[in-house]
């Protein structure tokens, strides 16, 4: 296998056409060709008088000695995997985000029969509960856009993008792609499914899950857990199970669960982790800043990353959904939580964006584990009454913002946020840290972005959920202080986004398998 690399591209080709253009530059007579493959493609925006694509190339020939000037391309195997398991228990995993979702994946493809139990919905009806939430603000707080199969991720914009270095990174896209998500994710630098796509593959992973012995079981939450000498009893709402390995694929947001655990004395440590708001301008502002005005290529909505740093605190952006909408995201009835989310074409009139500062561990009072559940908490609270007590979140122009008064009127930007929102000054909702550090931020993310700290930007809140508060601890076969529990994902502490805690999904099953 050689590589061809950085391959410039100033039109928009479709692949077999850019696959021949390679072949072309690199010289390779087609008769030699037995595949060729896109391995990347990414935009080059930094010079906006010269935006193109950048593609690489896998290609294999019938004989490598005649490209000496092209490098080979050299790929580590996946490690063995050790099925060492016999016993007479099925794995127990509770939760159906991506990191429970890959878990009983890799097991079913081993032979095993993972048992999934999901406190929310299957993906089709859990749908119909999102749209109700949406148009009523009518809540069903154990199956919304946290809970649910597929987990947080469904309704967001399938980033699969990381900050991991893993092998088993490139396992998950072509698994993703391997059951309906679009061919370009296994080589786009930042790829994204869409939460259209992620629906209809939610439901093909079930089927083969099924197909091959594994049980879902929706609608069954765990309320506690027993364990015996290594033997583990998951008590339901209305079920019990028995196994020696059950893994909690949770999520960030099962705060009961994470209360049960606490009681339980499973070993836990508070984590950082940040809140703040979602911020939306016009796309095309967006796409302006980011690629000029002088392209003719067909480029998709841009996107961007931001962070901005000062002697205490750090702002950030996060989850950026190009062409999005803000996302009612809350699971209690007397929360505000939001999220952004988009389709995969992204052709919706806004960007919207996390932006996000950090609280330290030492911010948080007393010495409870589970004191950042509850500062989450309190914020939802805070905006839910903000709002109106009617699950409509507050919003604010970022000119209000600035000056502290409640906005009286909506600018160009208008709020994606349904059901509905209320003019309200987010200053007396946020901690004065929070607020202050974001004004600083997109005051300087204006120096990157021209328009950013656009007077009409909206801001709404508020945004909380974007990680864990707590670590569930566990040792080097990932198992927690009690015996056979294993703690996965990024509700336990242990990923961030879709693809990391996939990833940690399948590093459980494979210590699962291992185990004799």
């Amino acid at each position: 296998m050689l590589k061809i690399e950085n391959l410039k591209v100033y039109e928009d080709l479709d692949k077999e056409a850019v696959i021949d253009k390679a072949l072309r530059k690199a010289r390779i007579n087609p008769r030699d060709v037995i595949r060729c493959s896109i391995t990347r493609k990414s935009i080059d925006a930094r010079d906006k008088k010269d935006v193109h694509y950048s593609y690489s190339f896998d290609v294999e020939v019938n004989d490598e000695r005649k490209y000496p000037k092209l490098k080979k391309a050299i790929y580590k195997p996946l490690p063995e995997i050790k099925k060492n398991r016999t016993s007479q228990y099925s794995p127990v995993i509770v939760g159906s985000g991506p990191a429970g979702l890959f878990c009983a994946l890799t097991l079913a493809e081993n032979g095993y029969k993972p048992i999934i139990i999901e406190q929310g919905d299957c993906v089709e009806q859990r749908q119909k509960y999102v749209q109700t939430y949406r148009e009523t603000g009518r809540i069903n707080s154990l199956c919304n856009v946290q809970f649910g199969e597929g987990g947080a991720g469904t309704f967001s914009d399938g980033k699969l993008t990381t900050g991991i270095n893993s092998p088993y990174i490139k396992k998950v896209l072509d698994t993703f792609y391997r059951f309906g998500a679009p061919e370009d994710i296994t080589y786009l630098s930042h790829p994204h499914i869409g939460t259209d796509n992620l629906v209809n593959i939610l439901v093909n992973i079930r089927k083969y899950i099924t197909e091959r012995g594994g049980q879902y079981h929706f609608n069954t939450k765990m309320t506690d857990i027993e364990s015996d000498n290594g033997i583990i009893r998951v008590i339901c709402n209305d079920k019990c199970f028995t196994t020696d390995a059950l893994v909690l694929a949770i999520g960030h947001s099962a705060r009961s669960t994470f209360e049960m655990l606490y009681h339980k004395n499973v070993e836990m440590r508070r984590k950082n982790f940040s809140v703040g708001v979602r911020i939306e301008h016009l796309q095309e502002m967006i796409n302006e800043s980011q690629y000029g005005t002088e392209t003719k290529l067909k480029l998709p909505a841009a996107e961007y990353k931001l962070v901005y740093h000062d002697d205490e605190r750090t702002c950030y952006s996060f989850c950026m959904c190009p062409g999005g909408e803000v996302m009612a995201s809350g699971s209690d009835e007397d929360g505000i939580v939001t999220n952004g989310m988009s389709y995969y074409k992204r052709d919706g009139r806004n960007a919207n964006s996390g932006l996000l500062v950090n609280v330290n561990t030492d911010d948080l009072p007393g010495d409870n584990v589970l004191e950042g559940l509850y500062f989450q908490k309190e914020l939802e609270h805070k905006a839910f009454v903000a709002g109106g007590s009617n699950h409509h979140a507050p919003v604010q122009r970022f000119e209000d913002f600035e000056k502290g008064c409640v906005s009286n009127h909506i600018g160009r930007v208008i709020p994606t946020y349904k059901p509905g929102y209320t003019f309200a000054d987010l200053n007396e909702i946020l901690p004065n840290f929070v607020s202050t550090t974001l004004k600083k931020g997109i005051r300087y993310f204006d120096t990157k972005i021209a328009g950013f700290a656009d007077p009409d930007a909206i801001l709404t809140g508020v945004e909380t959920r974007t990680s864990s508060p707590v670590t569930i601890l566990r040792n080097d076969d990932l198992v927690c202080s009690m015996d056979g529990v294993y703690p996965c994902g990024e509700g336990a502490g242990y990923a961030g986004g879709i693809t990391s805690a996939a990833v940690d999904g399948i590093k459980v099953a494979l210590k699962i398998m291992e185990k004799v």
